[in-house]
């Protein structure tokens, strides 16, 4: 099977790094508007060809869209246009938008909505990863909305490569994502700012960093371009969990304004609760 990938990023290198060592592609063909990009996933074995768009469409069994979330509801309608037989998945991190891009389109049952739940704070060719998605979760969104076969071929794809499958609707997938991953980058760009605001002496803030706070403020350094569209797409939801993030930072500060020690200790313990989740 020929793939072609639009976006040779993270994302979109790691799947094909995926789909090319375990057989299930058996040419992969990279679409990148950066040609840096292109150039690099070349290089690095990520991909077989780079093409234009049209090009890869017509020659692909498969075409995954890897781009930002922006551009990939702008783009995936003329992609639906020129499509025949072929399967069109995305990998976006919020859905609403994406799917009402196609929502009417004819060829709607070729699209397969879909999220793979792994990301890391790299971005470019460079950044893709071998085995990246074993043991993580792949959502399908809305999965009544397309053909059966289109569905078939994308579950298998995501079994085979290792992740295990959840089904949801494009509006609760979109509120679900904003606790579990977006209010986290939120986080860390907004504590990177604060630190880089107060803290002058960059040797200080290097040799000081804990194992804490390194992980804490690791997702600040991730992709600008990428995360500013997924915000403003998922703009109510990242807003409703942003209004209840600041609550328990009050909280949090006014305990501390009143040397309240029972109810510091009573949010902390609270907070502890996450270990049922997180083992």
């Amino acid at each position: 099977m020929t793939v072609a990938i639009i976006g040779v990023g993270l994302i979109g290198g790691s799947m094909a790094l995926a789909l090319r060592d375990l057989g299930i592609a058996d040419r992969v063909v990279g679409v990148d508007a950066n040609e840096d990009h292109q150039r690099r996933a070349l290089e690095l074995g990520l991909i077989d060809e780079a093409a234009g768009l049209d090009a890869a469409i017509q020659q692909s069994s498969l075409i995954i869209l890897a781009i930002p979330v922006d551009a990939a509801a702008l783009l995936l309608p003329g992609i639906m246009d020129s499509v025949d037989k072929q399967v069109v998945m995305d990998v976006s991190s919020t859905k609403k938008q994406i799917i009402q891009a196609v929502r009417d389109h004819p060829k709607r049952g070729r699209f397969v909505a879909s999220h793979p739940m792994w990301g890391t704070e790299y971005s470019g060719p460079e950044a893709a990863v071998k085995g990246a998605f074993t043991g993580k979760a792949a959502v399908i969104i809305n999965k009544e909305e397309s053909d059966a076969d289109a569905l078939a071929m994308v579950e298998n794809i995501y079994r085979k490569i290792g992740m295990s499958l959840l089904y949801m609707e494009a509006g609760a997938h979109d509120l679900h994502a904003a606790y579990v991953s977006h209010i986290s980058h939120i986080t860390s760009f907004a504590l990177a700012n604060t630190v880089l605001k107060k803290e002058k002496e960059e040797d200080a803030i290097f040799a000081l960093a804990s194992a804490g706070f390194e992980s804490t403020v690791r997702l600040a350094k991730s992709n600008p371009a990428m995360w500013a569209p997924i915000f403003i797409q998922n703009q109510q939801n990242v807003l409703e969990v942003l209004n209840e993030h600041i609550a328990q930072l009050n909280a949090f500060k006014r305990c501390l304004e009143n040397k309240d020690y029972a109810g510091m200790v009573e949010l902390m313990e609270n907070a502890n609760k996450i270990r049922k989740i997180l083992k």
